[in-house]
C-alpha cells in the first residue's frame, strides 16, 4: 500500500511516500513559499535530488503540483495517483477530544478547527492541508495523527495549572504537550536499544531543535511534558521564550512595553528564545560559530543547556527510576556541545558522558552517548515522525 504523508505548514508543504508495511520511502521533499512568485520545489527520490521552481498561489496548486512530480518524467517514482491509497497528516493540536490515530471525517476536520485558537500557527494549516488533500485525492482513506495524542496519558496532577478549576471545566485550559509524534517513536527505539518492552520502559525524552520539548514516560506512557497548553511553556527555543513569570506578562502590557495581546504572541513566539537573547539569529548553528567572539550567542547557548538540564534533573526525580535519556531532534541529533553541556558532571545521577562517542554521533548517527559504566544510558536517536504517521495510516487504512 503507498501512503502519502502530508504535513502542511501556513505557506509550505512537506511530504514523503511510503510503501507499506515495509515502510520504504519513495520520494520526499517540500515545497516552500506557496503564494509567492518565488515558490519552489525541493524533491528527493534516493540519491536524486531536484530543485524546482513551480507556480503554486495557493496549497491546492501546490499540492496537485507535488502530486504530478511523483508520477511526471523525470522526477516520477510511481505510474499513477490511484496507486496511493491512503495519506497521512501530521496534525498539531487535538484538545482531549482525540486520544490516538483517526480517520478524518467532517467530526475530525470540526474538532481540528474548534482547537485553532490552542495552537492558531499550525492547526489553521493542517486544516487547510486536510482539507485539500480530500479535494485533490477524492476517495482515499485520510488519517490524523495528532502531536498531543501521545500526551494524553498525563495525570491531572501534571496536566492541571493551579488556576480556578471552572477554567479547565468550561474552557479546556490545561497541558496537553506536543511533539507526541517525536516522543513516541523515539521511546519505542529507546525500548528496543534496552531490549525491554515499552511498558516496561521509565525514560526522558528530549526533542530539541526550533521547538523543543521533553517528555517524563513512566512504563512507556507519557506522565509529564514540558509544553503545555501551547507550544510557548517549557524549554528555551528558537524565537520562543519558554518558562517565565506570568507577572512579567501583566507588567509588559501595563507598562506599554508592547501594545496588546497580538504584540504579546509575536514578543513571546517570534522574537524570544535564542534569537531574542543572542540577537543574532534562531539557528543554534550560528550561535556556536559565533560565540568565542560573542558574548551574546554564548549567553544564549548556554541558557539553553541549562534549562534543558534543569527539566532532566527534575523528570529524573519524578520517574524515581529512569533506564535511558534520549536526544532527538535537530539540535538533539547533530550537536554534541549542547549535549555535553547538559549532561557533564551528572555522575551522581549514574551518568557519565562518554566525550568521544557524543562527538562523533552527529548528522543522523544513532548510538549511546555514555559510557559502557555509566548506570543511566543516554542515547542519540534520530526522529521519523513521518514513518510514525506512515504506519498509523497504513493501518487504520487496513481496517478501513
Amino acid at each position: 500500500m503507498l501512503v502519502f504523508v502530508i504535513n502542511c505548514g501556513s505557506s509550505s508543504i512537506k511530504y514523503q511516500l511510503f510503501d507499506m508495511p515495509e515502510k520504504k520511502l519513495l520520494a520526499r521533499g517540500l515545497l516552500e513559499r506557496i503564494g509567492e512568485a518565488a515558490a519552489q520545489l525541493t524533491h528527493r527520490a534516493g540519491e536524486a535530488k531536484w530543485t524546482l521552481a513551480v507556480d503554486a498561489p495557493d496549497h491546492k496548486a501546490g499540492l496537485e503540483r507535488i502530486l504530478r512530480t511523483l508520477v511526471e518524467p523525470p522526477t516520477r517514482v510511481i505510474g499513477d495517483l490511484a496507486q496511493i491509497e491512503a495519506v497521512g497528516h501530521r496534525v498539531v493540536h487535538g484538545g482531549e477530544s482525540i486520544r490516538e490515530p483517526v480517520v478524518i471525517d467532517d467530526r475530525v476536520e470540526e474538532i481540528v478547527e474548534r482547537c485553532a485558537h490552542l495552537a492558531p500557527v499550525h492547526n489553521p494549516p493542517n486544516l487547510m492541508g486536510i482539507r485539500t488533500a480530500r479535494q485533490v485525492l477524492p476517495g482515499r482513506v485520510q488519517v490524523a495523527v495528532f502531536d498531543t495524542a501521545f500526551h494524553q496519558t498525563l495525570p491531572p496532577q501534571a496536566y492541571l495549572y493551579a488556576l480556578p478549576m471552572e477554567l479547565y471545566e468550561k474552557h479546556g485550559i490545561r497541558k496537553y504537550g506536543f511533539h507526541g509524534t517525536s516522543h513516541e517513536y523515539v521511546a519505542r527505539q529507546a525500548a528496543a536499544r534496552l531490549g525491554k518492552p515499552l511498558a516496561q520502559c521509565n525514560l526522558v525524552t528530549c526533542h530539541l531543535g526550533n521547538g523543543c520539548s521533553m517528555a517524563a514516560i513512566e512504563q512507556g506512557k507519557s506522565v509529564d511534558t514540558s509544553m503545555g497548553l501551547t507550544p510557548l511553556q517549557g524549554l528555551m527555543m528558537g524565537t520562543r521564550s519558554g518558562d517565565l513569570d506570568p507577572a512579567l506578562l501583566i507588567h509588559l502590557l501595563r507598562e506599554g512595553l508592547v501594545p496588546d495581546a497580538a504584540g504579546l504572541d509575536r514578543l513571546l513566539n517570534r522574537q524570544s528564545g535564542l534569537l531574542g537573547v543572542s540577537g543574532l539569529s534562531n539557528d543554534m548553528r550560528t550561535l556556536e560559530e559565533a560565540m568565542d567572539e560573542n558574548p551574546r550567542a554564548r549567553l544564549a547557548v548556554e541558557m539553553f543547556a541549562r534549562r534543558v538540564r534543569f527539566y532532566l534533573g527534575g523528570y529524573l526525580a519524578l520517574l524515581g527510576t529512569c533506564h535511558a535519556v534520549v536526544f532527538t531532534g535537530g539540535i538533539g541529533e547533530n550537536d554534541d556541545l549542547v549535549r555535553r553541556l547538559v549532561l557533564e558532571g551528572l555522575a551522581s545521577f549514574g551518568i557519565e558522558l562518554d566525550a568521544a562517542a557524543n562527538a562523533r554521533t552527529i548528522r543522523g548517527q544513532e548510538g549511546p552517548i555514555t559510557t559502557p559504566e555509566s548506570r543511566l544510558p543516554a542515547f542519540v536517536i534520530p526522529t521519523d515522525e513521518e514513518g510514525l504517521i506512515a504506519e498509523s495510516t497504513y493501518r487504520l487504512a487496513a481496517r478501513t
